[in-house]
């Protein structure tokens, strides 16, 4: 907020003309959690995806410090976060969401079903680079697909509008009976810091939103209805013409409720904003933050008498055209910065809208189209004054790509590792009948993950990738989802691979994974690939588990011939830790404090291989560090069963120290304790049939749950005597699985 605003501000609170405010430093992230808070939302589904994810973590600290009663739903992937919300919405209370990029293309399916049944809720975006490449920066690849979805959608250049737009965007979604995208730039508005005000008294906010009264209820019992039925023509046609309808009121009841705002906290928004436009030969328009950059460009350059000026828009659904074309109507040359591309288009979307506004209202302005700033590249005065002065040269391009390079023709990639052959990856003991590993020998098995990666120190991932294809001869080709272990491998332009490898995103690894292995094997029966082996491998962990459980089972149902490999190191460690469905319960997380409130995680860690046995697939495991010897027969075994019969399952429990809060060379010794606590246990099943490899029982090793959670500074907090009947039910629950696996093995 500039220093006018400010000055402004200050006498309106002065004179009691607007409700009492508090200046303070917070980014949009955190700004978005506090009108959140202040709302009191009665329901939050949620899943982790950078850089969003601060919303929901700071809701549930909050949360556990008693400061508000949202109910914090986290759901396996933002698909089923989405279905979680609009469940909410249709039972009649205020509900919020936050995503970004991958995980709202994810959710988009639900988007119309939300907009096509008119049942309001508001949705953080903080927007960032649609994969692939996998890019965790901000651009406005994702919110531009939400274009055709039905929902109003506002867009905030800086952290105050975030907090504003969050509130004055709830009133608007229930006003007009549509869902509320709130928008704003990833990692620069969502994280960078700045002051803004906020209502000292969350009774003002509650005040000007008023008691939610939906028109319909489906927990109304004695008034019955049926949402979301299906349709024929021409009730379709007649249902979005009536959301069209919908969406053409809102201009009004935006602008409406903008004004009531401005009455009540001093802060004054349209659907437009625009800075020294007026008798500007060249205007500029940019979404988002770039707009603040730019507008320091237009001081510098009208300092050297150039008219030009800039504008951005405030509200992207319903698109402000004609307040568009009002601002451009006397200027010859508009450029159009796009943060996207429509590929194919000649231009980003906004490019496309406002040549197609300009064409409506005849306006004779050229309009120059560049695409900048994909990745989060950043974008500087000197770009905006570069755009600037593209209006100003002989002969300009209408369409082009500001700061890209021309690659290098005659590079030749060098090649780090020497190729594995087949022999060198079928040592001695893999060639056993059955596998009896010799350590000796097993380590000249060459290693497919090199030494080179970006790790944290004590990490379990390479430890138990390595221990892995200790056991798998031959060729393999790997399959890694998104999380830790593929970011810290495959930085660009190096890979820490010596084998092929291929990344796709948390939901659908197993499913692409399937494709690829049977597009091999059509091949091989086509003639079109030689003869032999490929051992397929996913690689799945932080999280991909959950997210990524409905591909994972639906691999292992159609029983395709490949290695799902799981680390569990329990939780979402790749966006800095959430809870997952395999955090022990109890233990703290960024979504799971603790405090007065609340005690870590509130629900038992889900039973993945229980699961992936239940499909009745031909082979499943688990394996820990601690036990080496059984961890590499059992991927011997594995490869035999995805080679020959179908699929494999084999999980590991996966040390993290920096999020387990403990000392990482000690990882080994924490392993041990959890499978010797037998919250770990090691078993396999072989066509339905499970035998447990390791008994802590009958070595006297079995200790106590609390041992196990006490090595570790995010469950350590269990073992205080407060927390004492959390303790007996965690223990109690291990028992229980311990017994009904030593049951369904017969012991």
């Amino acid at each position: 907020m500039d220093d006018i605003r400010v000055t402004k501000l200050n006498e309106q609170l002065r004179s009691g003309r607007v409700n009492n405010q508090k200046l303070i430093f917070e980014s949009g992230n955190e700004l978005a959690a506090y009108a959140a808070k202040q709302i009191n939302y009665h329901v939050m589904g949620y899943y982790p995806i950078t850089p969003s994810t601060q919303i929901a973590e700071l809701l549930d600290d909050m949360k556990a410090n008693g400061m508000h009663d949202i109910y914090m739903m986290p759901a396996e992937g933002e698909h089923s976060a989405a279905g979680m919300c609009y469940g909410a919405s249709v039972g009649g209370g205020r509900v919020i969401n936050a995503t970004s990029a991958n995980g709202l293309m994810y959710a988009l399916e639900q988007f119309p079903v939300q907009s096509g049944t008119r049942f309001p809720m508001l949705l953080n975006v903080a927007c960032r680079t649609i994969s692939g490449p996998l890019s965790i920066k901000g651009d406005h690849s994702d919110i531009m697909y939400t274009l055709n979805t039905g929902w109003i959608i506002l867009f905030a250049n800086t952290p105050q509008q975030v907090y504003d737009f969050n509130i004055c965007g709830l009133k608007i979604a229930e006003k007009v009976k549509l869902p509320v995208i709130v928008a704003f730039d990833g990692f620069f508005t969502s994280h960078q810091k700045r002051k803004a005000w906020v209502f000292e008294n969350d009774d003002n906010v509650k005040e000007f939103l008023g008691q939610y009264k939906p028109e319909y209820d489906i927990l109304d019992i004695e008034h019955p209805i049926t949402v979301g039925s299906y349709m024929n023509e021409p009730d379709v046609m007649n249902n979005k013409y009536q959301l069209h309808l919908a969406m053409e009121q809102a201009r009004a009841d935006i602008a409406e409720i903008f004004s009531g705002y401005e009455n009540i906290s001093g802060r004054q928004y349209l659907m437009t904003e625009e800075y020294q436009t007026q008798e500007s030969d060249v205007i500029l328009f940019v979404l988002g933050s770039s707009y603040h950059t730019a507008k320091v460009a237009v001081d510098r350059l009208r300092n050297e008498g150039k008219k030009v000026g800039v504008f951005t828009i405030s509200v992207l659904r319903p698109f402000p055209k004609e307040e568009i074309c009002n601002i451009c109507k006397s200027a010859e040359k508009v450029i159009v910065a796009d943060r996207q591309d429509s590929y194919g288009a000649g231009g980003g979307n906004m490019s496309l809208e406002i040549k197609a506004a300009f064409q409506e209202h005849n306006i004779n302005a050229k309009v120059i189209s560049r695409v900048y700033g994909l990745g989060g590249r950043d974008f500087y005065v000197e770009d905006a004054v570069s755009l600037f002065n593209t209006a100003y040269e002989n002969e300009v391009k209408t369409f082009d790509y500001i700061g890209v390079y021309k690659g290098n023709d005659k590079f030749k990639e060098p090649r780090y590792f020497n190729v594995i052959s087949e022999d060198e990856a079928t040592p001695a003991y893999l060639k056993n009948e059955p596998v009896k590993v010799n350590m000796n020998e097993a380590t000249s098995m060459p290693m497919r993950v090199a030494p080179g990666h970006g790790a944290c120190p004590g990490c379990g991932i390479p430890v138990n990738l390595n221990l892995l294809l200790k056991g798998i001869a031959g060729n393999v080709i790997l399959l890694f989802q998104t999380g830790c272990a593929m970011v810290v491998t495959t930085s660009y332009p190096k890979t820490s691979f010596r084998i092929p490898y291929i990344h796709n995103l948390f939901q659908n690894g197993a499913a692409t994974l399937s494709g690829l292995a049977e597009m091999f094997r059509i091949r091989q029966k086509r003639g079109e690939y030689p003869d032999g082996d490929i051992t397929f491998i996913m690689v799945s962990g932080d999280g991909g588990m959950d997210i990524g459980m409905g591909s994972a089972l639906g691999t292992a149902i159609r029983n395709e011939k490949l290695i799902i490999f799981e680390y569990d190191n329990g939780g979402y460690m790749n966006t800095g830790y959430q809870l997952s469905y395999s955090t022990p319960k109890g233990a703290r997380t960024t979504t799971s404090h603790v405090g007065k409130n609340q005690y870590g995680k509130q629900f038992f860690n889900k039973d993945m291989p229980m699961m992936m046995a239940a499909t009745h697939m031909p082979y499943v495991a688990t394996v820990a560090e601690s036990n080496p010897v059984d961890f590499i027969q059992k991927a011997a075994k594995a490869k035999k069963y995805a080679d020959n019969v179908g699929t494999a399952y084999i999980r590991a429990l996966s040390a993290c120290p920096l999020n387990w809060n403990d000392v990482p060379r000690y990882e080994r010794n924490v392993i041990g304790a959890a499978v010797n606590s037998c919250y770990f246990p090691l078993y396999e099943v072989e066509d339905g049939r499970f035998s447990i490899n390791y008994n802590p029982e009958k070595t006297n090793k079995k200790i106590p749950i609390s041992e196990w959670l006490g090595m570790m500074g995010r469950t350590r907090h269990l073992t205080k005597s407060e927390y004492g009947e959390i303790l007996d039910e965690i223990q109690s629950e291990t028992d229980k699985r311990w017994n009904m696996l030593k049951a369904l093995a017969g012991i």
